[in-house]
């Protein structure tokens, strides 16, 4: 009896490290993992001529087709997909009204809202999805009523709940203790969005009375000390209730220090950061201007240098892209507080990532394989995603470490029509992405049909104590 597929004469970029072996697929999953001449008879053989394959990456914020991003779920995750990207986490709004804030001459959020309303709508838009998605439940009033929702939404597989403390969807400290209590009880998992909008609103008019627009002075309206407060703030909830908690998009050393205070074990508290933050300073808004803005700010150097410090020994676990599609046009305004917020590098994050932390930093392939795929998966109740073990999904990533080249916005799936990482040269570049052992990428662009990519639930996920990234 044959399997599928045998993907064999490459190295696999393992949780363990490197490893000269190959492996099995039948009915979308991983099988055997061995030598070639272990591996049972295939049906079709993949001989990846030498080059490594890394397990699918699981990219757990993402911004597709919302208020906030022009791209659909067929342009969004066809980026994804040319980027290695087979398994994105995307977000339910409670009271978004389906019109994106560009186009709406009024405010995009209602007064009421149901989750279950806001997740049937991202279901219904997810129809041409290239890749498999889950959803966070967002919410972003304070209506008692959506706290009666959550056991529902975590009984129909989505276990994560975003609340954000910043802009005009930011809820209280109060509110947050009642949500969080529930959350508790269901041993679901929050995942917050931290600024202090009392201090960024008032840095921001300060700006705004001194005529301050330029880019490079938004750094200072939305300061380390916001996030890092609020945070402090969100985080004091949690450890009281005993509610699980995710901090994403983590930009400084204050916010990450800050999480580091109550994480403990990891079994209660984890975070993440973002490509960018891991690659890019301030500096990005002197050369691209507002381009480049995205909420919180890029920080400085040492802030860079400190993400991979709380990547290797905690609170942060996760690398993400928190992409937003925008346009070039849409972008570029002559006051920072008129733009947008948000960058997209769903097709950029993985040969970025990979060329600072394997080549510019010497880090580890475990080190990248933890933060982006196996880490991701564990953390949001994937446990089939994000490894290439038996009983895995065959979802892979042909790479080459060695190939050279110059990232060009011309080159995007996505319909954001510039890059933050334009002309950055980088080593290291997806060939061929495999979704549950079904080529969607090779070289020549998307092969796979629009819709292939399914809607995962979750479990709860069962955090447990979290090991450190080396």
């Amino acid at each position: 009896m044959s399997v599928d597929l045998n993907v064999v004469g490459g190295t696999l970029a393992t949780t363990n490290g490197k490893l000269d072996a190959g492996f099995a697929v039948e009915d979308e999953t991983i099988v055997a993992v061995g030598k070639q001449k272990k591996l049972p008879t295939a049906d079709q053989t993949l001989d990846v001529d030498g080059q490594l394959v890394l397990p699918g990456i699981v990219d757990p914020h993402v911004h597709i087709d919302g208020f906030n991003s022009i791209d659909t779920y067929k342009t969004g995750t066809a980026a994804a997909a040319k980027g290695g990207i087979t398994t994105v986490i995307n977000f339910a709004w409670q009271t978004w009204n389906g019109e994106r804030s560009d186009d709406s001459d009024d405010a995009v959020w209602m007064d009421e809202g149901s989750l279950h309303t806001a997740i049937e709508r991202q279901k219904q838009k997810a129809t041409e999805s290239y890749v498999d998605y889950g959803l966070h439940a967002t919410v972003t009033a304070e209506d008692p009523s959506v706290v009666d929702e959550f056991e529902s939404v975590v009984e129909g597989g989505i276990p994560t709940f975003k609340f954000f403390t910043a802009y005009d969807i930011a809820v209280s400290n109060g509110f947050l203790q009642v949500a969080f209590d529930r959350l508790a009880e269901l041993d679901a998992v929050a995942v917050l969005h931290t600024e202090d909008t009392s201090v960024c609103q008032a840095l921001t008019e300060k700006q705004q009375e001194e005529g301050r627009g330029s880019a490079t002075d938004y750094p200072e309206a939305r300061p380390d000390y916001t996030e890092a407060m609020a945070l402090s703030d969100a985080a004091a909830v949690a450890e009281a209730t005993g509610c699980q908690y995710y901090g994403i998009h983590t930009s400084s050393d204050a916010a990450a220090t800050a999480l580091a205070a109550v994480r403990e074990d990891g079994s209660q508290f984890r975070g993440e950061t973002c490509t960018h933050y891991t690659t890019l300073t301030e500096e990005a808004y002197g050369e691209q201007g507002t381009l480049a803005l995205q909420s919180p700010p890029l920080r400085t150097q040492e802030d860079v240098d400190a993400m991979f410090k709380h990547l290797r020994e905690g609170p942060l676990s996760v690398v993400s892209t928190d992409h937003v599609a925008s346009t070039r046009a849409d972008k570029t305004v002559d006051n920072w507080w008129d733009c947008s917020f948000g960058v997209n590098s769903l097709q950029t994050s993985l040969p970025v990532f990979h060329d600072e932390v394997i080549n510019r930093r010497g880090h580890s392939y475990k080190f990248l394989v933890d933060a982006m795929a196996r880490t991701p998966a564990n953390t949001f109740g994937l446990p089939n995603k994000g490894r290439l073990t038996v009983g895995a999904d065959a979802d892979f990533v042909v790479f080459d470490p060695n190939e050279t080249y110059t990232i060009s916005a011309g080159e995007n799936e996505s319909q954001a029509d510039y890059s933050v990482y334009e002309g950055r040269e980088v080593t290291g570049r997806v060939k061929q992405t495999y979704l549950r052992g079904n080529c969607i990428v090779d070289e020549t662009g998307i092969v796979a049909d629009p819709g292939y990519g399914e809607f995962r639930e979750r479990p709860v996920p069962n955090w447990g104590p979290q090991e450190t990234h080396r």
